[in-house]
């Protein structure tokens, strides 16, 4: 059985950093995956990297602006996501997966979810 628990959510105006971690309880052979969702729409995914080979893959609308990055000794996930805007308003989700597709994971592709966190940006 794998944990998630997700902490760094707040508020900060546009243009600004935030950083997301999601400290893991478990093992899973797979990737963790980090969604969102924002106000009044579907949860989409962000970003997903692949632990065993750091291998990242990310969704068009964050490129070039989050990164995500995955801490093997102390088994946590991290968000970074600079230059924000208030598009990236939303519930955050850690989330892990036992598939490897080779792309951002898909919602039904999810095996465990963290409780979410709540990024605003104004």
């Amino acid at each position: 059985h794998v944990q998630l628990v997700e902490s760094g959510g707040g508020s900060v105006q546009a243009g600004g950093s935030l950083r997301l971690a999601c400290k893991v309880s478990g093992h899973l052979r797979g990737c963790m995956t980090w969604f969102r969702r924002p106000p009044g729409k579907e949860r989409e995914g962000v970003a997903t990297i692949y632990p065993r080979t750091g291998r990242t893959f990310y969704a068009d609308s964050v490129k070039g602006r989050f990164t995500i990055s995955h801490d093997n000794d102390k088994n946590t996930l991290c968000l970074q996501m600079d230059m924000l805007e208030p598009e990236d308003t939303a519930m955050y989700y850690c989330a892990a997966s036992s598939s490897f597709p080779g792309r951002v994971i898909r919602t039904e592709e999810v095996r465990y979810w963290g409780q979410g966190t709540q990024v605003t940006v104004s």
